[in-house]
């Protein structure tokens, strides 16, 4: 009797074993499956909130911002190697694009308060989000830049005397790209104001 009893209790642990494997299993394959579709709709979003299209979809980028840079050697140039907005203005590390894509809330308020909705406004405010762009370039050593450009790589022998001494200085001093290549794809504010001065400032 007590052997009978001992074991339809040894099958109803075994089964109950098994039932909490096969739960735990289930649950791990939901989990996995969930984080597969985050990661797929997190990759997707930030691929297309990095196209022209998204960023030229407000009017403030397309008339001032995208005027500016399809004119340049970063939108048509002898190679048609192009560069978009997102090559120059969202870091390429995961984390660090994950914190630009939040700060990128910032813009939408902007946008949505109208900061900058006209060219008036957007000239006003030139300097101000010159000056975001050129400490951020100081601050990586203008990371975004050397995603493309390689110093290490360069024929000085093709560039110009001016060129080729300049570029001997990169990593001096702290000299980076933006402290000469500023105003490349975007006019300059006006006022004669460069990297420099807004690194200096206290």
């Amino acid at each position: 009797m007590d052997n009978d009893l001992e074991k339809r209790n040894q099958d109803t642990r075994r089964k109950s074993d098994r039932w909490v494997l096969e739960l735990e299993i289930i649950g791990i394959v939901i989990l996995v499956l969930i984080g597969g579709l985050i990661f797929a709709g997190g990759k997707t979003a930030v691929d297309k909130t990095n196209t022209i299209q998204f960023c030229i979809s407000c009017h403030e980028m397309k008339d001032n911002n995208y005027e500016e840079y399809k004119t340049t050697i970063h939108a048509k140039n002898r190679t048609g190697v192009k560069a978009v907005c997102s090559d120059c203005h969202v870091p390429h590390g995961f984390i660090d694009t994950a914190k630009r894509k939040i700060m990128a809330v910032n813009d939408i308020y902007h946008h949505l308060i109208g900061t900058e909705n006209t060219k008036e406004k957007f000239e006003t405010h030139r300097l101000e989000l010159a000056k975001k762009v050129w400490k951020h370039m100081k601050d990586t050593d203008s990371a975004e830049c050397r995603n493309c450009h390689d110093v290490k790589t360069m024929d000085p022998e093709q560039q110009g005397p001016t060129a080729r001494k300049q570029h001997q200085k990169i990593g001096k001093d702290g000299k980076t790209c933006i402290d000469c290549h500023y105003g490349i794809a975007h006019h300059e504010p006006k006022g004669g104001f460069e990297p420099a001065d807004v690194i200096n400032e206290k």
